[in-house]
């Protein structure tokens, strides 16, 4: 009987502390769970992380373009573009539904993924394939044929294995990528199903979005990549994701604090209208505080509270009212924004 395959992979000193890190950074994230969990932040979130995860692949749409996408109104943009976005909303509204190392679940998410973009989505690739950078082919995948037995090897280890969800998703974020089991679609996969590895560990983890940061970091991800192909090891693409997810929680928890100072901020203004000062005497804060001025920004721009005097912004007299949006707002949403 031959030995179950483990990819190689090397646990550093670094990899250790960022797994520590991260996990402090979550159970900070978790003391606003109430607001990092409501359904407008999961929206934004959900927005943002496939904003990222597309354009890394060249997609050109904006957060305001895919929300216009996910609210049903039509969008001037290429179709190809367009049928991208619309396959991943569709992809993370089942994204609970799915077993990370359940191989039909993977390839129903492909074919999801991918849908009306390949001739044969949900299958794996029939042919070779290469990842270029430019005209030079800085990858060359296994041969096709080994792909089935390639990937149900790493699905058995991820279901097996008893090391660490943070360590274990980006190993086999690694490997996914190395083995490219599909003809195209195969870096918004690899980033969904490590995103949806760390959401069975913590629920809390879908609604980072770390794709916005892979974006921002995109020739330092490829460049790990390739870093682990040469070294025949992968923990240079373990760090590189780890220091990703630790960077994103900051930014989600101050999205948190930001929805759940709007909340406040939208049932001070049930009464009466409010001046910038009241409203923190009200909310119990020693000052205009980050979240606080972050959650009026939005609730203005969002029209669910508006100036008393609008055409004199700055005036000493100024105050805040609840509109009639924000008071259906909390009649819907329970307050929670």
């Amino acid at each position: 009987m031959s030995k179950p395959y483990t990819p190689p992979y090397s646990l550093t000193a670094a990899i250790v502390s960022l797994v520590a890190q991260i996990g402090e950074a979550v159970g900070r994230l978790s003391a606003h769970d109430a607001a990092a969990t409501s359904l407008r932040l999961r929206r934004i979130n959900r927005i943002r992380t496939i904003q990222g995860s597309l354009a890394i692949e060249g997609n050109t749409l904006s957060e305001e373009q895919i929300t216009a996408i996910l609210e049903g109104k039509r969008v001037i943009a290429p179709p190809r573009e367009i049928q991208e976005a619309r396959n991943a909303i569709k992809a993370y509204d089942l994204f609970t539904q799915w077993q990370p190392a359940a191989e039909k679940d993977l390839l129903a998410a492909h074919s999801i993924l991918m849908k009306g973009l390949l001739d044969a989505p949900g299958h794996y690739r029939s042919g070779g394939v290469g990842v270029m950078a430019g005209a030079d082919v800085i990858h060359m995948a296994p041969p096709a044929k080994r792909v089935p037995q390639l990937m149900r090897d790493l699905l058995h280890w991820l279901k097996t294995t008893g090391e660490h969800p943070l360590i274990a998703s980006s190993v086999f974020h690694y490997e996914f990528e190395f083995i490219h089991p599909f003809e195209d679609g195969n870096g918004r996969m690899g980033r969904l199903w490590q995103t949806l590895i760390l959401s069975q560990w913590n629920p809390l983890l879908a609604h980072i979005p770390v794709e916005t940061l892979i974006h921002e970091h995109q020739q330092e991800y490829y460049a790990a990549l390739n870093r682990s192909n040469q070294q025949g090891d992968s923990a240079v693409f373990i760090e590189f994701m780890l220091q990703m997810i630790l960077d994103a929680a900051p930014r989600a928890q101050s999205k948190a604090q930001t929805g759940a100072q709007s909340a406040s901020i939208l049932h001070a203004l049930v009464p009466a209208p409010l001046s910038a000062n009241e409203l923190i005497t009200h909310l119990n804060l020693r000052s205009k505080t980050g979240a606080f001025k972050r959650a009026i920004k939005e609730l203005l721009e969002n029209g669910l509270i508006a100036y008393t005097r609008p055409d004199k912004p700055s005036s000493r007299l100024q105050k805040y009212r609840l509109t009639g949006k924000g008071r259906a707002h909390l009649n819907t949403k329970g307050g929670r924004s």
